[in-house]
């Protein structure tokens, strides 16, 4: 009996010993810092930030605001074909189902449609998720055209040295296979099996919540592959331009956004999450906070071609090298997802989602998990912004749909 008790007893301790030896050695790899994000919040949302420390972006005290012209019907009969496929009788309960909380469209600089729901308003923030990396390839190029960056072709240890004392390799990866997602860093991506869980060394997951971001990209982070031989999405990519833009401009990325976009174009202030207080590093790749109205702005200033009012904001030449396929790029690296050699193909380029079309036409947009788009359309000189909490509904193949339908 007491050998039988002894046995059970090992049994249910085991993996109890088990999981708070793994708890202490990832503790001891990431901070136990980590270990209590990773368990108290896991599977990112749109309330986020809410969490952590956040640099206030201040906006413009006086900016251009868009007429308003309000055709709700004729917007909203736009998702007809959305609705109708998620078997639901409405396109109010698809609002509610797919958890849309703002939608926004605008053409020729007109408010046709904005409405917010969920308890969300024109005030509220809304959480850009992976939009946000499309603000900080904006800054590259605004670094560029100070001068303070020479090229998108210069290796990234040019301002960011001890990488090469590391790794002498990291000297051949450009400020463009960072921009292209095209760098080959190392990047781990796997989940707990059967659910959408990220594994605890999952690098989505180390790099959303450690709280020395800068640390992780300076010690840890390393190479896999060639850079520019392969596509690989990486959140990576997009914190190493954040630091780029640190080295080159002495301030911080929020700092550098407010001086070169916000006070010149929004309307309200922002938000910007950073990794701890103590290190101070803007969550680069996805926790910029901000208002739907003032992410239409900003596809607005994309669509003009980063023409503000007469003010060039940034320069055209890097809005439509940032926007446009490179077409030098051979099809064969990306997803089979993206569409191969059809006409109409999903592209990527400096931190920009597009869609081409065998008309010659193309959308581009800031895209995030869960919803978020700043999405424009050029020859309907329309921008549309959704914002939601769940992808289950909705995508950005939607709106690249409804493109397809405006008249």
């Amino acid at each position: 009996m007491k050998t039988i008790l002894k046995a059970i007893k090992i049994v249910i301790l085991t993996p109890v010993v088990l999981m708070f030896a793994a708890l202490i050695i990832l503790s001891v790899e990431y901070t136990p810092t980590y270990i209590y994000r990773l368990i108290t919040q896991n599977v990112a949302d749109v309330y986020d930030y809410q969490k952590y420390e956040n640099r206030r972006i201040e906006g413009s005290k006086d900016t251009f605001r868009f007429v308003t012209r309000i055709d709700e019907g004729y917007v909203e009969s736009l998702f007809h074909d959305r609705v109708k496929r998620s078997g639901f009788s409405s396109f109010d309960e698809w609002v509610e189902k797919s958890q849309t909380t703002a939608l926004v469209f605008i053409r020729k600089d007109t408010i046709l449609y904005e409405k917010y729901f969920k308890g969300f308003s024109r005030d509220s923030y809304f959480h850009s998720q992976s939009m946000a990396k499309s603000f900080i390839s904006f800054l590259i190029g605004a670094a560029i055209d100070d001068g303070l960056i020479s090229s998108v072709d210069d290796p990234m240890t040019k301002y960011i040295p001890e990488l090469k004392e590391r790794n002498p390799d990291f000297e051949k990866i450009t400020i463009k296979n960072l921009l292209e997602m095209r760098s080959g860093l190392k990047y781990f991506s796997g989940y707990i099996p059967g659910t959408y869980i990220h594994l605890p060394w999952h690098d989505e997951a180390v790099g959303y919540y450690h709280p020395n971001v800068r640390k992780l990209l300076l010690k840890k982070v390393d190479i896999a592959r060639e850079p520019g031989k392969s596509f690989e999405y990486n959140n990576y990519n997009t914190s190493y331009l954040g630091l780029i833009i640190e080295r080159a401009t002495h301030k911080t990325v929020s700092e550098y956004l407010q001086e070169k976009l916000w006070s010149q174009v929004m309307e309200y202030d922002a938000l910007f999450s950073i990794d701890s207080k103590k290190s101070g590093f803007e969550y680069m790749p996805s926790r910029l906070i901000a208002r739907a109205i003032d992410y239409a702005r900003f596809g607005r200033l994309f669509l003009n071609n980063g023409n503000w009012n007469g003010n060039q904001i940034i320069s055209e030449d890097w809005v439509l090298e940032s926007t446009r396929e490179n077409k030098s790029i051979l099809r064969g690296i990306y997803p089979d997802w993206f569409g191969g050699e059809n006409c109409k193909h999903v592209y990527y380029n400096y931190q920009w989602w597009g869609h081409t079309n065998c008309d010659s036409t193309f959308q581009f947009a800031a895209s995030g998990n869960l919803g978020q788009n700043i999405y424009v359309i050029p020859d309907k000189e329309v921008v549309v912004v959704h914002c939601g909490n769940s992808l289950e509904h909705y995508g950005d193949n939607d709106l690249w749909q409804i493109a397809e339908l405006i008249k």
